[in-house]
């Protein structure tokens, strides 16, 4: 999974990239601090893993990861090449979803590219030059296809009329994921890897106060009427905050977060928000060397997750061996799960749930 942080210069991007991902990549009081993306890697939280390491207490534990991406400020007309333009642009190509960062507060102390705070304007700005950037590839693709006779016909004029359909709607300043495609015109013009299909986070940054008494901030209910209008998720954060809890000890993190009044962290939330938007799900190898989450999407069959382990594990896939998490903790090891009987023999056609511990049986 690999998330692109986006937004206009100075909303906290770099900040925010550098407290989720402990890294240490320069933020500044000043437009294109970050010209070449930042990528970190961060482990998925998952309190599964401790209960299983627990049980077997393994040589090694292995969560599963997701990529951070932090992408250089967009501003008007990066388009048409203004900032870094179209350097900026392709780099977002790139992710499998988008997390905008928006400035939710008033500091004089930081510069602001437009010279006020206004998170909807500040939206639009971006979404725009995503909308043109798109428009731009598809009327290239619509050309290549119109001169290019080899291709299947029936495929090339159902990519052409889906094609079409996509850029009468992205002129009419809409984001084309708000248009209702069919699987069928999703996955023909995935090759396309439109920017603005892609599933986006509004990443709301406010302050302390803000962070953990959102209904007192006039930005934050604006970016979430926005969210909800056009089908995108919505979560409020302090780059501030999360970067004090990054130098922190989990037991830390906990106190800290208990005397603020807040929940959980921005990192868990953006992992779990994630998670949803791109429908992925866990599963578990278990043992004695290892204890292993897998990232798989929704709905995927027990050889294709076999697949991730190992492109052998699904090409000579003989069965799996299944118990769910909830019923393996219940019974407090294998022994007792197999004398229950909970342990399940699954064929080819078995569709993989969250947190399923499998055990693959293959020959090749």
């Amino acid at each position: 999974m690999e998330l692109g942080i986006i937004g206009l210069p100075n909303v906290g991007k770099s900040t925010l990239f550098n407290a989720i991902t402990k890294s240490s990549v320069q933020s500044a009081n000043y437009p294109f601090c970050t010209i070449e993306p930042n990528i970190g890697v961060v482990n998925v939280p998952d309190i599964r893993l401790e209960e299983l390491s627990k049980i077997y207490n393994p040589e090694k534990i292995t969560p599963a990861v997701a990529n951070f991406v932090d992408i250089a400020g967009l501003v008007k007309g990066a388009s048409v090449g203004e900032g870094l333009g179209n350097k900026f642009l392709s780099n977002i190509r790139e992710v499998d979803a988008i997390v905008h960062v928006v400035r939710c507060f008033r500091d004089e102390n930081i510069f602001h590219v437009e010279n006020s705070v206004d998170p909807i304007r500040d939206i639009e700005i971006v979404n725009l030059e995503l909308i043109f950037s798109d428009i731009d590839i598809v009327e290239k693709r619509i050309s290549k296809l119109d001169k290019n006779f080899k291709i299947n016909e029936e495929n090339r004029k159902f990519e052409l009329d889906t094609l079409n359909k996509i850029k009468v709607f992205l002129e009419s300043g809409k984001m084309a994921r708000n248009l209702n495609l069919s699987q069928k015109e999703i996955e023909i013009v995935s090759n396309v890897n439109l920017i603005t299909l892609k599933p986006v986070i509004y990443a709301a940054n406010s302050t302390e106060g803000d962070y953990t008494n959102p209904g007192k901030n006039d930005f934050l209910k604006k970016v979430q009427e926005y969210s909800e209008k056009n089908e995108s998720e919505m979560i409020v954060i302090s780059a501030k905050i999360e970067e004090e809890l990054s130098s922190l000890s989990d037991e830390e993190k906990k106190i800290f977060l208990e005397d603020i009044g807040a929940s959980d962290t921005g990192l868990n939330s953006f992992i779990k928000k994630s998670y949803d938007l791109l429908e992925l799900i866990s599963y578990f190898t278990a043992g004695k060397p290892e204890v292993r989450a897998w990232t798989i999407t929704n709905n995927t069959k027990a050889p294709a997750a076999a697949g991730k382990i190992h492109s052998d594990f699904e090409r000579g896939f003989i069965r799996a061996e299944v118990i769910g998490f909830d019923d393996f903790l219940e019974c407090g090891s294998l022994s007792n799960a197999k004398s229950k009987g909970l342990i399940r023999s699954e064929g080819k056609e078995y569709v993989v749930h969250d947190g399923d511990i499998i055990h693959f049986l293959f020959n090749v």
